[in-house]
């Protein structure tokens, strides 16, 4: 196993507790409805008339899935009606040509990521309609500068489709996979063959993607050891680039289609303590590196050197190579971030088109960033990214006394640095490898919403 990671048993399950992932600061509970389009038109004008505007990342939501996944808890819209998945593409162009006349022309788009849902949902020729749409609003980079990702559900295409989505411009794809054993597929609905993944992976490294990834998850129903060992091995052995490792949260009381999966067949809350040990240690041990949260890549894979030389980005989808962006958020529920506001457009797709229809932005909801908003969003970006604090940096970007403004936060974070998990230094706070799976927890003490926040969260390990 590698030194910069250790699995403490009685540590983790002392700090297992709910927090936010903080892909944002503030997080999404702290967004409001007092924030409007006038609001994001405002900030798009100021990220405009910075001395160095920004490069543009775009983030488009695919809701639709043919298939109910039991354990899923995203946003979105189960159909076989492809005539939907049609209407809504309209509008999201027509959002797309809103957003993008309020951005300066020299701006470049060098970051995009498709989600869902399922974006290969659509075909390959809507897809293609979708990137000449933001190409001719965003203006993409060009190809050397950009990362364009999309996620992928290996049930929903081809390897001939894989070739195909290399050729619109994305060269980086994301297989959803959670599981190979069969009976855990049965329970959660999600039925697909090891051959399929197998062949697709494949297919993307002929068609020259620059990145696969996997996505696994732990925690599932019907889960032993003994089963997830067996989806590691074949996952190691297929050697994608990263891997995210997901721990399911099981919420019935929330997410309606999680009440389709019997209470009998969830597996104890130890068994994920064990499966989490199990991942950490065959991962380490088949060479990925631990990137943070819940993912791991190959030591030269963009995201561990990254990881390495400082210039690990954190935002709205996980880790990013690449340096702060303005994030556009398109299509119903995705967020934005766009200068110092964050933004989230409506989640049903009556009132999305409605707005569009009125020549609205389908903005509502949104929070406009304080001095200490920003202030603590670089405190736990620093945590969640570096596992350090230089607090001269601080010091110098916010013209503050790290040791007085957070000598409250220093002081709760003593009982950390007392279990081996953290160390408080003259001017610096570290977190040591033991600690580095609780770093949640480190950021959580610099949170100043946490103890009257109202959000539901995963649990921190």
């Amino acid at each position: 196993m590698q030194d910069d990671l250790l699995f403490d048993r009685p540590l983790v399950e002392k700090y297992d507790r709910p927090g936010p992932r903080y892909t944002s600061y503030p997080t999404a509970p702290q967004f409001h409805a007092a924030f409007a389009e006038d609001d994001y038109r405002a900030a798009a004008e100021r990220s405009n008339r910075a001395k160095t505007p920004k490069p543009l990342s775009v983030y488009v939501h695919i809701p639709f899935c043919e298939s109910l996944c039991y354990y899923c808890a995203c946003n979105k819209i189960i159909t076989h009606n492809t005539a939907r998945a049609a209407e809504y593409l309209e509008w999201l162009k027509q959002e797309i040509r809103v957003q993008g006349a309020l951005f300066d022309e020299s701006r470049r788009m060098t970051q995009l990521h498709l989600g869902g849902g399922t974006p290969t949902y659509l075909s390959n020729a809507q897809l293609g309609e979708l990137m000449a749409s933001l190409d001719e609003a965003f203006h993409f980079a060009q190809a050397a500068e950009r990362e364009f990702s999309l996620e992928v559900d290996p049930r929903t295409v081809t390897p001939e489709q894989i070739h195909e989505l290399h050729a619109l411009g994305f060269n980086r794809l994301s297989f959803g996979v959670q599981d190979f054993d069969r009976e855990v597929q049965k329970a959660v609905n999600r039925l697909q063959s090891e051959e399929q993944v197998v062949e697709l992976v494949q297919a993307s490294r002929d068609a020259g993607f620059q990145s696969v990834s996997v996505d696994l998850i732990y925690g599932l129903p019907l889960q032993t050891v003994a089963s997830f060992d067996t989806t590691l091995s074949k996952i190691i052995d297929l050697a994608p680039d990263r891997i995210a490792t997901y721990s399911y949260a099981h919420l019935p009381e929330l997410f309606k289609a999680q009440r389709l999966i019997r209470p009998e067949d969830m597996p104890p809350p130890e068994r994920k303590l064990e499966l989490l040990e199990l991942t950490i240690r065959r991962l380490t041990e088949a060479g990925y590196v631990y990137i943070g949260m819940d993912h791991f890549a190959l030591p030269d894979d963009e995201l561990a050197l990254a990881r390495e030389n400082g210039t690990l980005q954190r935002n709205f989808q996980g880790y990013s190579t690449h340096a702060d962006c303005d994030l556009i958020g398109l299509g119903i529920t995705s967020i934005g971030k766009v200068g110092d506001t964050y933004s989230q457009n409506v989640k049903e797709t009556a009132q999305y088109q409605h707005r569009l229809e009125q020549g609205q932005l389908p903005v509502f909801r949104g929070y406009r960033l304080s001095d200490d908003d920003r202030l603590r969003r670089d405190v736990i970006n620093a945590l969640m990214c570096h596992n350090h604090i230089d607090f001269a940096t601080i010091e110098a970007a916010h013209g503050i006394v790290f040791r007085d403004t957070f000598a409250e936060v220093l002081e709760e974070l003593e009982e950390m640095a007392a279990d081996g998990l953290l160390v408080i230094r003259e001017g610096e706070i570290e977190v040591l490898p033991r600690g580095r799976l609780m770093m949640r927890n480190a950021a959580m003490a610099f949170d100043a919403y946490l103890a009257k926040s109202q959000g539901r969260y995963s649990r921190t390990v």
